[in-house]
């Protein structure tokens, strides 16, 4: 995971507050790909970049899609995300969050050959 002391991770508790919606919804974001969780010390964890204005990052699950195509599994993919990628200049969750989708798939794709 990345050593980022400055990552936040809400359980899910805490994202059926911020998101304003039921847990069975939350799990369904988590199943359906739209959000990316861990277990950290057993609980499922999800981090908090991943969320924008109360919502899941849109651009996310797409990402998640692709990564999983490239044979990524969840620990992988989420490593991916809040990890520098060289190629981008900052994390993948980091240029998806300025905007930089597209750049992001790519790179993504790339990792599957």
């Amino acid at each position: 995971m990345s050593n980022d002391s400055d990552l936040r991770w809400l359980t899910i508790p805490e994202l059926v507050e911020v998101l304003g919606i039921g847990v069975s919804k939350v799990r369904r974001l988590i199943e359906d790909r739209t959000l990316l969780a861990l277990r950290v010390d057993g609980v499922w964890k999800v981090p908090e970049l991943f969320i924008r204005e109360n919502e899941p990052l849109p651009e996310l699950r797409g990402t998640l899609v692709v990564l999983a195509d490239s044979g990524y599994n969840d620990e992988e993919a989420m490593h991916w995300l809040l990890n520098p990628e060289e190629s981008l200049g900052i994390s993948p969750i980091e240029a998806l969050r300025a905007g930089r989708k597209a750049e992001v798939r790519r790179v993504a794709q790339a990792l599957g050959f």
